[in-house]
C-alpha cells in the first residue's frame, strides 16, 4: 500500500487507510486499532503523500523523508522514539534532513513523523516511492 491512501484527520490520533468513498465523506480504518469510522467531508483531512517538510531550498516531500529515515534505520523503525526531548529529536531529523529549515519544522512535527513513520512501520508498510511514476521528479 502506498502513502496515496494513508490519511492524517485533524483531531484524530495517528493515521487511518482510507477504505470507500460515501456520499458525504468516507469511511477509514484506523492503523492503530483496526476500528472504521465515517469522516466527513468538512472534517480536516490530509493524505500523507501531500504533506511535505520545509527546507532551505524546497520543500522535500513526506515520503522522501520517510524513505531517509528507513534508510537511515536499515529498514527497521526510529532510534529515537517521538517521546524524547526535544534536542535529541532536532538531532536525529537533523542526521536525516541535514538542510530542513529549522524555522519552519517545528519538534512537534519531527515528533509526529517519527510517530508516524513507526506506525507505519508496524503495519507493514515500507514502501514509500510514489505510485504514480509521473508525480516522480527524475
Amino acid at each position: 500500500m502506498s502513502l496515496d491512501k494513508i490519511l492524517s484527520i485533524g483531531g484524530k490520533p495517528g493515521l487511518y487507510k482510507l477504505l470507500t468513498q460515501t456520499r458525504t465523506g468516507f469511511v477509514a480504518e484506523s492503523l492503530i486499532d483496526k476500528k472504521r469510522i465515517t469522516v466527513g467531508i468538512h472534517s480536516n483531512v490530509s493524505l500523507l503523500s501531500e504533506i511535505a517538510v520545509y527546507t532551505l531550498e524546497e520543500e522535500l516531500p513526506l515520503r522522501e523523508v520517510f524513505t531517509k529515515i528507513k534508510t537511515k534505520e536499515n529498514g527497521g523503525k526510529t532510534s529515537v522514539g517521538p517521546k524524547e526531548d526535544k534536542i535529541k529529536l532536532e538531532e536525529y531529523f537533523f542526521e536525516v534532513v541535514p538542510d530542513y529549515d529549522e524555522d519552519r519544522v517545528y519538534p512537534s512535527d519531527i515528533k509526529k513523523i517519527i510517530q508516524w513513520y513507526n506506525l507505519l512501520h508496524d503495519n507493514g508498510i515500507n514502501h514509500f516511492e510514489s505510485a504514480d511514476p509521473s508525480t516522480e521528479e527524475e
